[in-house]
């Protein structure tokens, strides 16, 4: 299923290339709350929307995926973006307290994960899932374990301690990242995919700002992080098949090809299920799909029409030209803008 990926051909749909055509009518304060790895993306979108709709304003608040969902469920925002897609419960749980109506999810942001490093006179380094596991579980200590050295033939690899960054808040960072972890070295990596980083005891950072601030901070480490948000770091290329890869958002995008939606016959929940395990040639499979989460009901109908205004524009040609310009991330495919487009169709705004 062609799902979500890069190549937004042309989309008749209402949401044009502007955000649709009622976009400059719109008016008041919308509040949104979730990922950290969205927020160029968000900031980018909101500057471009606001401009056209002078008489909105959309809030965002980079909390975190977790944090977001909550928010979301409490009713303390509007919409969410959340690199995790809500589950039956959260979403049981957000009509019984904040969504007076049925909660909708899409894909809206695309972008592939780094494993960025901190290694002086090492420009270039390879790692497999395998290999990776091993770091980020604590069994490889130091640079120049022959694990490593095996997949950097040539390269001076230092005995420098390994320390490996996570995440300290909820985060779906974490989640896709152990996803990986978990599908493309299960006899390496037991941990269950969650928010929540699995193992203790390691150097932890707030949002992805935070995670990329420690890694430069320390000589021998490593994290994770959307790869728009790591600065000068160095990041690995990561085996997929018999080559490693070097991240960018069209081999990122390429992995969404075989994406499968979580439930098929569902009008609201465009969740999507990636095969990370399996990756082909060309494909980087350390891969991000950040969601945006909304309602088919809000008790304010000017509340209603912004909040769909505004993520029809993220949606748009023009939204997801932004979004790659600022951040780097694979504009979605012309699949995806319609399952958006429809999820959206579901918002009353009157």
């Amino acid at each position: 299923m062609a799902a979500c990926g890069a190549g937004n051909e042309d989309s008749s749909s209402s949401s044009s290339s502007d955000g649709g055509s009622d976009a400059a009518a719109v008016s008041g304060t919308i509040k949104g709350a979730g990922a950290s790895s969205m927020e160029k993306a968000q900031n980018e979108w909101i500057a471009d929307f606001t401009e056209v709709a002078p008489d909105a304003t959309v809030e965002y608040a980079p909390d975190g995926s977790g944090t977001g969902r909550e928010k979301f469920i409490n009713g303390a925002v509007n919409f969410a973006g959340t690199d995790s897609a809500m589950d039956d419960e959260e979403m049981a749980s957000a009509k019984e307290k904040g969504c007076t109506g049925e909660t909708i999810q899409f894909p809206t942001y695309v972008s592939p994960i780094a494993v960025a490093f901190n290694l002086k006179d090492v420009d270039s380094l390879n790692l497999s899932a395998p290999v990776i596991a091993d770091i980020f579980s604590g069994k490889i200590k130091t640079w120049n374990d022959p694990a490593i050295a095996k997949e950097n033939e040539g390269v001076k690899l230092p005995d420098t301690k390994i320390t490996p960054v996570n995440r300290s808040d909820e985060s779906g960072t974490s989640k896709n990242f152990s996803s990986y972890l978990a599908e493309a070295a299960p006899e390496k990596w037991k941990h269950e995919p969650d928010d929540v980083w699995p193992i203790k005891g390691g150097e932890a950072a707030k949002g992805t700002s935070g995670v990329v601030d420690t890694i430069g901070a320390g000589e021998g480490n490593i994290g994770y992080a959307d790869a728009s948000q790591i600065g000068d770091l160095t990041a690995a290329k990561i085996k997929a098949g018999k080559e490693f890869i070097e991240y960018s958002p069209e081999a990122a995008a390429k992995i969404l090809e075989s994406a499968k939606r979580v439930d098929e016959t569902s009008k609201t929940n465009y969740a999507v299920e990636l095969d990370r395990g399996n990756a082909g040639e060309g494909v980087y499979p350390v891969v991000l799909v950040s969601y945006a989460v909304a309602c088919t009901d809000y008790k304010d109908p000017e509340v209603a029409n912004t909040v769909k205004s505004y993520l029809e524009y993220a949606i748009s040609e023009d939204g997801q030209k932004a979004s790659t310009d600022a951040a780097g991330s694979a504009p979605l495919s012309e699949a995806a803008t319609k399952a958006a487009t429809d999820a959206l169709g579901q918002i009353k705004t009157d």
